[in-house]
């Protein structure tokens, strides 16, 4: 009996004994950790810190690594020596000596906003990474052709971007062209000294391109039909492409793509309907095309459109549409379930109303500043695409309340809902409450709503991530605390000119952990109590506009430098922040962006202390009137870091707070 009871409690030992983490495989650990890391990226440095094993575990788990700095890179690629890609976007300035220390591992590494390297640079990154396929050097505008001939070193490259490296030519791209031809996916977005010379030896050479971007380059039908003739080309895009027109196009006709799926001419200004009707000939398997603010959209171009078949994205935003040309649309294009007539001129009841009555399998329709049309269209879709999933209507001026009712009562698969500008009122928000998958409302400038329509919106839309109640000034603490307390996926909120709300609504977002994104300009009652909440609640809190929030003080400052470490936006014009304020705030070792234009508070010695702190700094808005206080050299110093300064010459405001009875004048800037 003794003995059976003693093997009992050994048993039970064993049960209850935790498994040592060192014991378990890394590939079970790692999805333990990718889990994680999906529900809340913070929980992997609390992970870290639990023990020795914890410490070891997550170093072998990253694969990613996105310093802040430069001069961070060291110790951070020590700590993490797995990962295989290295994103320096957020460091202003690389030097080449840090591209030099780089691990052998990297598979990616992405340069797309940093200065400081050049050919010297990219040089030794091909010799310590023979195995680099992803490259982006994209805004590399102090890069030219020596450059591009050390990227041609790395004979593994599958992906490069060199959007706006303007020095590069087509020497350069020639070597990129003979060295890389295992290239897959291609940026010349803004390489204006590229021409067809180039382009042709990249076709003879990269046979292996599925995406290219050619947008503003010099382009014309020279090396056009060489593009066209890649078997493997599946996304070219051509925005703003002077050279292409209707005869570069109709040059085009007699061959054949079967590969293309993709064609972005928007922008191109010399393209008429019969160069899209031409080349639409030679590309049948075509699954997205965009001509926004291209040519006039007319029956015959439309009609064309037949050929292809399988057509589901239509982008016609900013067109000219002639007579029956929106009809066509609904006739020839029976397959679309993207359609986009945003700022389109022509878009009428009658046409619109045929068009959506025929597309049957639409799923994104997007109608903004299409002022002409009336309930009529509206009662149209809502009665033929009952499964839309994204609808924007903004500033559709002549579409009433009682009609925009319907699209919450027959659209309620909708994700994605745009009625800015709008006669929508509570009733219109209450419709909503079948649209459970919202994720994104829109509905700034809607003077009509309330706090009633904001509960049926935070009763009913658990996943909304997004909304914008901009200039919503009926609103009061009491709706936003129903939208706060019913939606806690909450990324992003806009309440800007609210004027109603106080620190009782950020008191009730600080509970929404997602937060990333807060706009309150011009809300006059909130203070840093409010603010204080936010940054204690919201730690992942990147953007941050509190303009005008003139109750807002150095205390809310200090708080966000002891909590949002994760901020790299802030607009602190109109506060009352003083020197104190704006240097704890400087110690965001990831702040990045500053608009600091009024703050009456700040002193030169002050802003100058701040800026010499704020060591990740790219970019600052400041008032004209410091640049004749601060001293050149150091200036100077602070853009060789990389951070560029944007001087504002804006009149200086009187701010009034309209909730005194007196109305008194609050601070004078």
């Amino acid at each position: 009996m003794a003995a059976a009871s003693a093997a009992h409690r050994h048993s039970k030992r064993c049960r209850l004994s935790p498994v040592p983490l060192d014991s378990l495989a890394d590939e079970l650990l790692f999805l333990v950790l990718d889990r994680v890391a999906a529900a809340d990226p913070r929980a992997l440095k609390s992970f870290a810190l639990a023990s020795r094993a914890c410490h070891a575990a997550e170093s072998r788990h990253r694969r990613v690594l996105r310093p802040l700095r430069a001069d961070l890179l060291p110790a951070a690629l020590a700590r993490y020596p797995s990962v295989s890609r290295l994103d320096l976007s957020l460091c202003a300035r690389v030097p080449d000596a840090a591209l030099a220390a780089v691990p052998s591992s990297l598979r990616a590494v992405d340069l797309s906003r940093s200065s400081g390297f050049g050919a010297a640079g990219i040089a030794a990154l091909a010799r310590t990474c023979p195995g680099l396929a992803d490259l982006d050097l994209s805004n590399g505008v102090h890069l030219g052709d020596a450059a591009a001939a050390e990227v041609a070193r790395m004979r593994k490259l599958q992906r490069l971007s060199l959007s706006r490296c303007k020095q590069v030519t087509d020497m350069g791209l020639g070597c990129v062209a003979v060295g890389c031809t295992d290239l897959r996916d291609l940026s010349l977005k803004w390489c204006i000294g590229i021409t067809d010379l180039g382009l042709n030896l990249l076709a003879l050479k990269c046979t292996k391109l599925t995406t290219l971007d050619l947008s503003y380059t010099m382009i014309t039908k020279e090396s056009l039909l060489s593009i066209i003739k890649l078997t493997n080309l599946q996304v070219l895009t051509l925005v703003g492409c002077i050279g292409i027109d209707d005869d570069a196009l109709s040059s085009l006709e007699k061959e054949y793509s079967k590969s293309l799926q993709v064609l972005d001419m928007s922008h191109c200004q010399n393209v008429t309907d019969v160069g899209v009707s031409s080349i639409v000939k030679s590309i049948p398997n075509l699954l997205e095309l965009n001509l926004s603010y291209c040519c006039p959209v007319t029956p015959s171009m439309v009609r064309s459109l037949q050929k292809v078949s399988k057509l589901q994205t239509l982008k016609l935003e900013g067109c000219k549409f002639m007579a029956d040309g929106l009809k066509a649309i609904g006739s020839s294009c029976v397959s679309i379930r993207e359609l986009s007539l945003s700022k389109s001129a022509g878009v009428t009841d009658t046409e619109l109303s045929f068009a959506v009555s025929k597309l049957k399998n639409l799923l994104k329709l997007d109608i903004t500043c299409c002022r002409n049309i009336t309930d009529v269209s509206v009662v149209s879709i809502t009665r033929s695409c009952t499964s839309l999933i994204s609808l924007r209507m903004e500033s559709c001026s002549h579409v009433s309340s009682g009609a925009l009712q319907l699209i919450g009562k027959h659209c309620s698969q909708l994700e994605e809902l745009d009625l800015t500008d709008s006669d929508l009122d509570g009733e219109g928000l209450k419709a909503l409450t079948g649209c459970t998958n919202l994720s994104s409302l829109k509905i700034g400038i809607c003077l009509r709503i309330s706090d009633e329509g904001l509960t049926h919106i935070g009763k009913s839309c658990p996943k909304l991530r997004d909304i914008d109640l901009y200039r919503c000034g009926s609103i009061s603490d009491d709706g936003v605390i129903q939208i706060a307390q019913g939606c806690p996926m909450l990324e992003s909120i806009n309440l800007s000119y609210c004027t109603e709300l106080t620190d009782r609504s950020l008191m009730s977002l600080s509970k929404c952990t997602k937060l990333n994104t807060l706009e309150i300009r011009g809300c006059p009652r909130i203070s840093s109590a409010g603010l204080s909440e936010i940054a204690m609640g919201c730690r992942l809190l990147s953007k941050l506009d509190i303009k005008k929030c003139c109750e807002i003080n150095d205390v809310g400052m200090l708080y966000l430098s002891q909590f949002s470490h994760a901020l790299r936006q802030i607009n602190l014009s109109y506060c009352s922040v003083t020197d104190i304020g704006l240097l704890s705030l400087s110690s965001i070792c990831g702040l990045q962006n500053m608009t600091i234009v009024h703050l009456a508070g700040i002193t030169p010695n002050g802003l100058i202390a701040a800026l010499m702190v704020c060591g990740g700094l790219t970019k600052v808005k400041l008032h004209e009137a410091f640049k004749a206080m601060m001293p050149l050299h150091m200036l100077k110093n602070v853009e060789a870091r990389g951070c560029m300064f944007q001087w504002i010459n804006k009149p200086f405001k009187v701010l009034y707070i309209f909730f005194q009875p007196a109305c008194l004048p609050l601070r004078y800037v």
